[in-house]
């Protein structure tokens, strides 16, 4: 027999901090709504937690609309734990630090030679996790996951790294194991277009949204596919490659060893070596937004193909997932208008009456900062229903 009081189990709290990690502050109602949990016992789990230092109550906004009295919220506090994000370019490391509801504590660059190896580029991503760790004052027992992204597709279910193209020194390595050995804590692995996916659906230009096509310009061309809310991948981690879609039959030969590829004439490697051809001199610094916004017509011309390319690629993905929104990002000359333009206009030429018609195209807003806010999102993620090592359990 009981007393017909439901008691608080370790289960029950750890969905109430499952529940804080997709949003900074919560109502109490809120929290009922996603967890399932009645009312009474969210409000006996908050009591607890926060006995236990594991979250603080506030005051936030009142709903759109509606004026009075703010209500009370929930956050996770420091004590709740926190999280690491990595981010492996071509050309740099990028490590940031992060509580569990997201909030980036401390962020540092460096430039480094990743493509040379992995064993460099590991040892630079330690010493920087050390220095965020230590300037936002988080201990490194705090840490309790970390989320990487690698500009090569990557298996989720070993971590390999799949390809011997995109990141050949890498190529058939396991990174998962390799960087759990050197930060010292468990690890997730993913590619940088669905991490940049990641980003800017939790704080950038796709925030809230359940359907889009993130689409990262760079050294190639990349997508990160959002459907229903979830990330798609695909069997073997290769799902967003639209770089390697053939577009130009029998064209240039691309670094994956087709021809006519996507990004062999629309990457900003690809524009910078058109630009070349054309003019016969290279760019200073290879800056294509500093030529544009210097009113170069050229750049202009072929900034605005480049996006008609990628749209026609993107018409039929529109087809297959039929986004709300379509967000460019990468190199920061991809997401200005020439390029948006171009984009738009061959959606709306290629696709199939009805589908696209209402997709709106964005610039990223998160910059640079996109991978890294997605791993940390996805460290975060890799947590749900797993107690955090400081976690005080509820005893019945």
């Amino acid at each position: 027999m009981t007393d017909g009081t439901h008691r608080p189990t370790r289960g029950s709290s750890q969905r109430i901090v499952d529940a804080l990690r997709s949003g900074a502050e919560v109502t109490r109602g809120e929290l009922a709504d996603r967890t399932g949990l009645s009312r009474a016992t969210v409000s006996a789990l908050v009591r607890d937690l926060e006995r236990d230092g594991l979250v603080a109550l506030g005051t936030g906004e009142p709903a759109v609309g509606r004026t009075g009295r703010r209500p009370e919220v929930v956050r996770l506090t420091r004590r709740a734990g926190a999280v690491l994000g990595v981010d492996f370019g071509h050309e740099h490391v990028r490590v940031a630090v992060s509580d569990l509801a997201g909030n980036v504590l401390c962020a540092r660059s460096a430039r480094a030679d990743v493509d040379r190896g992995m064993e460099s580029a590991l040892a630079v991503a330690r010493r920087l996790s050390d220095l965020v760790a230590e300037e936002a004052g988080v201990d490194r027992s705090e840490l309790l996951a970390c989320g990487a992204g690698v500009p090569a597709p990557v298996d989720r279910a070993t971590g390999r790294i799949g390809s011997t193209s995109l990141l050949p020194s890498w190529s058939g390595t396991t990174l998962t194991a390799a960087l759990e050995q050197v930060l010292e804590m468990p690890v997730v692995v993913d590619n940088d277009a669905n991490l940049g996916a990641l980003g800017e659906q939790a704080a950038g230009a796709a925030r809230g949204v359940d359907d889009a096509i993130y689409v990262k310009v760079s050294s190639g061309v990349g997508a990160g596919l959002i459907s229903g809310g979830r990330l798609l991948r695909g069997s073997t981690g290769i799902a967003g490659e639209i770089g390697h879609v053939a577009v130009v039959p029998n064209g240039v030969p691309c670094r994956c060893g087709g021809r006519g590829c996507l990004e062999t004439i629309a990457s900003a490697p690809a524009v910078r070596r058109q630009l070349l051809q054309t003019t016969g001199h290279a760019l200073p610094g290879d800056d294509l937004l500093r030529a544009l916004s210097d009113g170069d017509p050229r750049v202009t011309r072929l900034l605005a193909d480049a996006g008609r390319s990628i749209g026609r690629v993107l018409a039929a993905a529109c087809h297959l997932l039929d986004p709300a929104v379509i967000v460019l990002g990468g190199d920061p000359a991809f997401s200005t208008e020439p390029v948006l333009s171009g984009l738009r206009e061959e959606l709306d030429r290629h696709r199939l009456p009805g589908a696209g018609g209402d997709v709106r195209i964005l610039p990223a807003q998160l910059g640079h900062q996109g991978q890294v806010v997605g791993a940390l999102r996805l460290a975060a993620r890799s947590l749900d229903g797993r107690a955090p090592q400081n976690f005080s359990p509820i005893t019945t």
